[in-house]
């Protein structure tokens, strides 16, 4: 399938489908790391023994704890299981439609008492919840991994990827918010008893009952509403990496190592807090509904923060923005800690809590995928899939601990069937909000600390990394080359890849590439912005900035496309990639497209250069065409000659 043939392949019907399918994915997984616990401890357990109950929810919190952090360890198969699945709908559409499937049936089972089993055979009942919760666990999983994966699946359109992610954001955001809106007052209206506001078992199956409808019907539209692109480059050429792998790269790549850790404490922290916060409104404030309001405000100040971050970033860069963000939370830990029943106080505590968390995502998100380039140039070898796995495995660690701490808490407060708000003492009030301040502030004070201490690398540093990586790029790709030196022509013709005035290497502002030790080579100063394949090739490297290529040819040429002089302080801005690392393009695929004026405001050199990165086997490299003349893309401006061995 051709590059044009790929980006037809998305539109309005596979980017709706695509973006409620993140609506209804977050949907569940809301329900499922935060509401699902507070039914287990308010309602499930009613045996008439106070201290059984009690037990009954350790147990099953526990359980809950243990089952997530043993689906981290299988992650890593499901991966692989979903990488070698070949059928006529695609790879990943499959995986959705039957993870989906399975997990909101037995999501459903687990929002309800299974018969009455909690009160006749409790210990019956545990049991089964376990194999129910990790069948769901597992099949959720296989649905999630599915459901991202497919995003470069959909296109290879890089455009239209974005407006696919963008939209699929903007509908997780919305999915992840809404339920935390609705929850109580879906509970309560389906409730035969309010409880004092916390609902009565009936309220919340029906609550899980519409969550597992959603997150079904979502499933489907994705299954039938996107397609999957058929193309070579899908062809999975190694393993999803296991735990025991990125424990090891850890190890080796001390600033992701760092960013790992810093934000482990912090998930912590947060997933606390954010836990029981469902819990402070029922039973210390007595008011459930303002949960919801709080919930509602969150929904559209999260889209605003997420907004915000690229301007704060700009202003502050990531370092002292995350230091700030992290203040601001603990202010609001500290505003929300005396705030009692004051609905005000607590809104604006709440809010100074939760609107620092999407800019803190990002930040890490920026310093993982940073991190990569950094493994590159420290250890002389790209963990991209290893680098980005990390991130989710620490959410997910941090969860199931949450998960765990939850359950005892509402234990320890006495906050478990039966409570209101008028049943728990000053004492439990006080180890309550021990539990959900003191605790918390301390993880996130740790993680502020670490990240303040260790992290290094910033966006300066990341720019001088990517540059070094770009000039030393090559050298690992001279012996790919599929023809042997002694097999080839005579002479290689090299075409220019852009149209514009042609100059000679001397003649560029960048001393490394003049001087000839990057290579030798040309230049172009670009009348377009379009930039095509000199010559049939394999990608072997897309720089993560996007302005920068490299090709090897069928003949053993290993090239270097960089577009501009300091380009890589954009960050992307201004380029778009139409190919993928691995891909066969012939001569004349577009490799890249850039606007021009975007390299001119930021005050930039646009020169685009192109060297033969192993001009070593290679001798009397000479322009064809005299420097100064203009030039059309796919014209022949370079011929060299095999160096004979």
């Amino acid at each position: 399938m051709t590059n044009k043939q790929a980006a037809q392949s998305g539109g309005w019907t596979s980017r709706l489908a695509y973006t409620f399918g993140a609506f209804g994915n977050d949907v569940f997984y809301a329900a499922l790391s935060t509401y699902l616990i507070n039914f287990i401890t308010s309602h499930l357990f009613d045996t008439g023994d106070k201290a059984l109950n009690n037990r009954l929810v350790s147990a099953v919190t526990i359980i809950i704890m243990a089952l997530r952090i043993l689906e981290l360890l299988i992650d890593p198969f499901i991966g692989n299981a979903i990488d070698r699945t070949k059928t006529r709908w695609g790879h990943f559409r499959p995986w959705v439609v039957v993870g989906g499937t399975i997990s909101s049936i037995t999501m459903l089972v687990l929002f309800s008492n299974m018969g009455g089993l909690t009160k006749t055979h409790p210990y019956l009942y545990l049991v089964i919840f376990a194999f129910l919760y990790i069948t769901m666990d597992i099949f959720y999983s296989f649905k999630d991994v599915g459901f991202w994966s497919m995003l470069p699946a959909l296109s290879f359109d890089s455009r239209e990827r974005e407006k696919t992610a963008t939209f699929a954001r903007v509908g997780s955001a919305i999915g992840g918010s809404l339920v935390g809106v609705v929850v109580m007052p879906l509970v309560l209206f389906f409730s035969l008893q309010s409880n004092g506001g916390t609902g009565d078992d009936r309220g919340w199956f029906w609550f899980g009952f519409i969550v597992a409808a959603v997150a079904f019907i979502s499933a489907l539209a994705v299954g039938f509403g996107t397609r999957e692109v058929e193309n070579d480059l899908r062809e999975n050429k190694e393993d999803t990496a296991g735990v025991s792998a990125v424990l090891k790269m850890l190890v080796k790549n001390d600033q992701l190592m760092w960013v790992a850790i810093a934000y482990l404490f912090y998930g912590v922290g947060i997933n606390l807090v954010n836990a029981l916060e469902l819990y402070y409104f029922q039973y210390i404030m007595g008011y459930a509904k303002g949960f919801t309001i709080l919930q509602t405000i969150n929904m559209f100040v999260g889209v605003v923060s997420v907004f915000a971050f690229p301007v704060l970033a700009n202003k502050l860069n990531r370092k002292p923005l995350f230091m700030w963000c992290l203040t601001l939370m603990l202010a609001g830990i500290a505003l929300f800690s005396v705030a009692g029943s004051n609905l005000a106080l607590v809104l604006i505590a709440a809010e100074m809590f939760y609107i620092p968390q999407p800019v803190v995502f990002l930040i890490v998100l920026m310093i993982i995928t940073d991190s990569v380039e950094y493994g590159q140039w420290k250890l002389g070898h790209r963990d991209e899939s290893l680098a980005l796995s990390v991130r989710p495995l620490v959410d997910k660690f941090g969860g199931a601990v949450s998960n765990g701490v939850v359950g005892q808490v509402a234990v320890l407060a006495g906050m478990t069937t039966g409570a209101t708000a008028a049943t728990i003492t000053a004492s439990q009030v006080t180890t309550f909000k021990i539990m959900m301040f003191a605790i918390p502030a301390v993880f996130i004070v740790i993680g502020m600390f670490t990240f303040w201490k260790k992290i290094t690398l910033t966006e300066e540093v990341h720019a001088q990394i990517v540059e070094e990586l770009e000039k030393t790029w090559g050298k690992d790709y001279v012996a790919d080359a599929e023809t042997s030196v002694d097999q080839l022509a005579s002479e290689i013709h090299v075409e220019s890849p852009i149209a514009g005035k042609l100059m000679s290497l001397d003649q560029v502002s960048d001393p490394a590439f003049a001087t000839g030790t990057l290579g030798q080579g040309f230049a172009i100063k670009p009348s377009d912005g379009r930039v095509y394949a000199p010559f049939d090739a394999t990608v072997r490297q897309v720089f993560t900035t996007r302005h920068a290529v490299g090709l090897v040819s069928d003949d053993g040429v290993v090239l270097l496309i960089h577009i501009g002089i300091g380009t890589v302080a954009l960050k992307g801005t201004g380029f778009v990639s139409y190919v993928t690392e691995g891909q066969k393009v012939t001569r004349g695929t577009e490799l890249i497209e850039f606007w021009d004026p975007t390299i001119k405001k930021a005050g930039l050199d646009d020169t685009v250069i192109v060297t033969v990165t192993n001009s070593e086997n290679f001798e009397n490299i000479d322009l064809s065409v005299a420097a100064g003349t203009m030039v059309e893309a796919h014209q022949d401006v370079l011929r060299l000659n095999p160096r004979e061995k």
